[in-house]
């Protein structure tokens, strides 16, 4: 009996949690069309609701906003726009605080292109962690470390939240895992863990008993 109650436990819950998050997206981003007259409104337009139109709108929006934001005259106007969001106290911390974790995790090209493994917090324990650059600046120039990477080590089960640390490349071995299935491996405290053939993991023994 308990055999038979956790699979089907393990079917339907995982099913019941991805419907009630798309069930909550697609409502709150209905909301959105409640900022329309309500003569524009689709409801009004089509006579009868469909879900969903509000999350479509908003990704038209979104698309919008971005193909204005990409070309020249679109840069000017976010500058003036930022330059005035920056003359406002309270806005200006909360606007440029969430500017810059937007834009370190989803507009760089370098943030988590790569997992490692590293000890971490000792000797003798290993973690994952993720490249996410691997510039010079001023902090990495003055430890005296020819080659330095910053990485992020994100907490179980939730990865938004973390460390960062700045780690000398050889204290890094590189996975060939891909960051989605390294990230999968942290979020469920280990119990997923990527497939890796019995003759690959020979080799890595292989190949540490030879660098040894």
């Amino acid at each position: 009996m308990r055999k038979y109650l956790m699979a089907g436990v393990l079917v339907w819950l995982p099913l019941g949690v991805t419907v009630l998050v798309i069930n909550f997206l697609i409502n709150t981003f209905d909301q959105v069309l409640l900022l329309l007259p309500n003569e524009y409104r689709p409801d009004n337009l089509l006579g009868l609701h469909i879900p969903g139109f509000g999350l479509l709108m908003t990704l038209v929006v979104i698309l919008s906003t971005g193909v204005i934001a990409a070309n020249y005259f679109g840069e000017r106007l976010v500058d003036i726009w930022e330059m005035l969001l920056g003359k406002i106290p309270l806005v200006r911390s909360i606007y440029s605080a969430v500017k810059q974790v937007t834009e370190a995790f989803v507009g760089s090209e370098q943030s988590f292109q790569k997992a490692y493994l590293m000890e971490y917090p000792r000797i003798g324990v290993w973690t994952i962690a993720f490249q996410t650059s691997t510039k010079m600046g001023e902090a990495q120039c003055k430890t005296g470390v020819r080659s330095l990477v910053n990485v992020f080590v994100p907490t179980t089960p939730n990865p938004t939240s973390g460390f960062f640390l700045m780690v000398p490349e050889k204290d890094l071995i590189p996975l060939e895992m891909t960051v989605e299935q390294a990230l999968k491996m942290v979020i469920s405290g280990g119990v997923v863990v990527p497939e890796m053939g019995e003759h690959d993991c020979q080799q890595d023994k292989v190949a540490k008993e030879v660098s040894a």
